[in-house]
């Protein structure tokens, strides 16, 4: 089988070697006669993935003790509405860093359950660059000050965390496993893990323990974070075939060196694609500002839709998937998640080189 480099947004291309080995272990899951997704999610073998999950999840992005991690289902979206749900009461408002489509969607989804503002928008430049540190302004009676490290779509990543009193809830989806994360800052970090960390259908979330108490508890169970940390994460059924891939893709995390690797890995990739835009003499057009280039999602125009399209379907030829941009904004974008082989990257780099040389007038 040849297998093609895959450069979705997400569901997102996994380690090869994981996908073998949950093959391996499908039918029968360490000789028990019976697959893992059959067992009950009580049993001890199931227990045994989940907990050490959550526990390495912990270890790799160095969590501090005093948070408790959840896994819920639902994706980030979910959590647009149980942040307020469980954080917006007695008054308080949520402050939101509006730096592009998920952002403004966590805000609209916010407004619902309390007063939501913008203490910084990108809208009128595009939402092309993040905020520098000293321009969010965050207003008195704020709970929390809610940021999207990573915007998938528009391609661009906050680099510098916000200089602001208040603390910072994180929705981290597209950047998870590939950053290192300044906890003392954070009450709540969340995301999906079908970016860096496994299948689309487990949420991982990070809840500073000393908050649940504070919690509100006029909410559906489903809803209520203190619930879920009490309960362990199986309130419900967990999502256990995900969870399980997650459990094995940390391992491979692990394996590569962890954290530091990650982030090193996702410099090079990066580079490499922001290397050939920059050396095409504008054939190839990033919208995005410098300073907030995304290391997980790469974006770059051409001078025509045609031709664009005309890109995509060569490089799908040339064995690599999934470079057309997003519905919303059109163009090629190129997703660099931990799974990303920097070989597939390097074949992309030099395809952008043999396109442009090809077809430029």
């Amino acid at each position: 089988m040849s297998r093609q480099v895959n450069f979705a947004a997400g569901p997102s291309t996994l380690p090869y070697d994981v996908l073998l080995e949950a093959q391996a272990e499908f039918v029968d899951y360490h000789g028990g006669g019976v697959s893992l997704i059959e067992m009950s999610h009580r049993s001890p073998e199931y227990e045994a993935v989940q907990g050490s999950a959550l526990e390495l999840a912990k270890e790799l992005l160095g969590v501090p003790e005093d948070f408790d991690a959840l896994v819920l289902q639902g994706g980030a979206t979910l959590q647009f509405a149980m942040v307020p749900m469980n954080l917006l009461h007695g008054g308080a408002s949520g402050a939101y860093v509006d730096s592009g489509s998920w952002a403004s969607k966590a805000m609209a989804d916010a407004s619902h359950h309390g007063e939501s503002y913008a203490a910084w928008s990108g809208a009128d430049g595009g939402y092309t660059a993040m905020p520098s540190p000293d321009e969010v302004e965050v207003r008195p009676g704020t709970r929390y000050l809610h940021v999207t490290s990573n915007e998938t779509i528009g391609g661009i990543q906050m680099t510098q965390w916000p200089d602001v009193e208040v603390p910072l809830v994180g929705d981290m989806s597209s950047d998870y496993m590939s950053r290192t994360i300044p906890w003392d800052r954070f009450d709540i970090v969340y995301g999906g893990a079908q970016k860096n960390m496994g299948p689309a259908g487990a949420t991982l979330v990070f809840v500073r323990r000393s908050i649940l108490d504070e919690t509100n508890r006029d909410l559906a169970s489903y809803l209520r974070y203190d619930i879920h940390a009490a309960k362990g994460s199986m309130y419900n059924t967990p999502p256990v075939f995900a969870i399980y891939m997650m459990s094995r893709v940390l391992e491979w995390v692990k394996a590569q060196g962890g954290l530091p690797a990650m982030e090193e890995r996702a410099a090079i990739r990066s580079a490499l694609v922001y290397g050939a835009i920059d050396a095409s003499d504008g054939y190839y057009r990033s919208p995005v500002d410098a300073a907030s280039r995304s290391k997980m999602n790469v974006v770059f125009r051409l001078s025509s839709e045609e031709l664009e399209a005309q890109f995509v379907s060569e490089a799908s030829e040339a064995g690599m998937a999934n470079l057309k941009g997003h519905r919303d904004v059109g163009g090629i974008r190129a997703s660099l998640y931990n799974a990303m082989p920097i070989e597939g990257v390097e074949l992309l780099a030099e395809f952008m080189s043999d396109f442009r040389r090809a077809n430029a007038e």
